[in-house]
């Protein structure tokens, strides 16, 4: 497995990115990783992965 996945397909963007919009922008909710970044809201089948990386981070 790639050290650096991409979960969002459809904006390539990959975990580092989604991490780091979390931690700098404090997203606690998929909602808001969608509405800084975008990751999420075009197709959603990113969001269960995206919902994994903040529970991990916000835990």
């Amino acid at each position: 497995m790639a050290e650096d996945p991409v979960i969002c397909t459809c904006l390539d963007m990959c975990k580092s990115e989604i991490v780091g919009a979390i931690r700098e922008k404090k997203c606690k909710t998929v909602e808001e990783v969608g509405d800084e970044i975008e990751a999420g809201a075009v197709c959603g089948s990113c969001i269960d992965d995206i919902q994994e990386i903040l529970d991990e981070e916000n835990a």
